[in-house]
């Protein structure tokens, strides 16, 4: 099989009879949910959880098996060996990942000396580590089932040789206006997924870059819009829509499936930050009324972005931070686990502190009915 050649960008023919509707629906539904994206004053904090999830998910569907009450759990130092902690790893790197991108793109737009930072982070003490981190590749790989040769491969990317120019014509394409935003992202996607430019971690370096485009674009006030759970449930869709354009040149396909993912993905992280906010003020209350102190916001904020953690490490977060004593942190701790707020996974024995998890924040993240 012959490496790809990538089509040249913008893409000289679309069906936009097809495509108009839904880039029409998709910006409507994007558009409610930065509405309430821009309403949150700290969304960084709030929507901890669903970046946790997000993580989860697009590391999901590269094979890794953990859920975001373990990665929690895990940084709370609770899983430390064995296959669990190794895709925990490679989970928490994406979201250190994202974080980094997200303090990035405050001064500076998406450049490929970034994308591979990116990559450098993804990939950083894991199982790629031997898969050159933070480097575009050198040699011709190819994609199919285990072992098999280059002629049995479903897909060779591009060739080495020629990749640099490639990346640099969809670099350019990044800082072009398309004729629609979100048709765009469509076409950055697959078309970074179809470079294939890393040894490993390419899925997860493009699912990462949808969000910092949209934000580049200024479509979103936050990157905080996160398709990985609808691309998780339809996975075998997404790779086949992909595969559609190497083999059929059907772009339509794929920027049709991308546009519905989009509409389905936005009315439900919408449903998902009102039922963030909506439980982060009940515990505004619910914290006072068990504290009655003037820290409540801080211990809630601190909860919200470690929804599992030991007392000892929160109570010196918050130390740091606000200058709360730290008797002050556990005897508050006390009074919300005796609120029903926290529950105990662990106890506390000896110098050994206590770890507590947030319940009604978990069971949200994970998508469990709250309780």
């Amino acid at each position: 099989m012959m490496p790809y050649q990538p089509d040249s960008l913008p893409l000289a023919e679309l069906d936009y009879r097809r495509l108009l509707p839904l880039v029409g629906q998709a910006n409507a539904a994007l558009a409610r949910y930065d509405g309430l994206l821009a309403g949150i004053p700290n969304p960084a904090i709030m929507l901890s959880p669903l970046t946790t999830q997000e993580a989860v998910l697009s590391s999901k569907i590269e094979g890794t098996q953990a859920t975001v009450d373990e990665v929690l759990e895990q940084e709370a130092g609770m899983i430390k060996e064995g296959e669990k902690y190794k895709d925990i790893q490679e989970i928490s790197n994406y979201r250190k990942a994202l974080f980094a991108a997200r303090e990035y793109l405050k001064d500076y737009p998406i450049r490929l000396n970034f994308v591979r930072e990116l990559h450098r982070i993804l990939l950083s003490s894991v199982r790629g580590q031997d898969k050159t981190p933070g480097e575009f590749r050198k040699d011709q790989n190819w994609i199919g089932k285990y072992g098999c040769t280059i002629e049995q491969a479903s897909f060779v990317p591009p060739n080495p040789l020629k990749l640099t120019d490639f990346l640099q014509d969809w670099e350019r394409y990044l800082d072009s206006d398309d004729m629609d935003h979100l048709l765009q992202t469509a076409v950055v996607h697959a078309q970074f997924e179809l470079l294939h430019p890393f040894k490993d971690g390419n899925g997860r370096i493009g699912r990462i870059l949808i969000p910092l485009f949209l934000y580049q674009k200024k479509v979103l006030s936050q990157p905080m819009f996160y398709l990985s759970e609808y691309l998780e449930s339809h996975r075998e869709e997404y790779y086949a829509r992909l595969k559609a354009i190497s083999s059929d040149q059907d772009w339509n396909g794929w920027i049709a499936f991308f546009l519905q993912a989009v509409i389905d993905q936005a009315n439900q992280n919408a449903s998902k930050v009102t039922d963030i906010q909506t439980l982060y003020e009940e515990m505004k209350k619910a914290i006072h009324e068990a504290t009655h102190s003037q820290y409540t916001i801080h211990v809630l904020d601190a909860i919200f972005s470690k929804p599992i953690f030991r007392t000892s490490d929160l109570a010196a977060q918050l130390k740091q931070e606000f200058d709360i004593h730290e008797k002050t942190t556990v005897g508050l701790f006390r009074q919300m686990k005796g609120a029903g707020i926290l529950m105990e996974l662990q106890p506390g024995s000896g110098r050994k502190p206590a770890t507590l998890c947030f319940p009604r924040l978990l069971n949200l993240a994970e998508g469990r009915a709250v309780i």
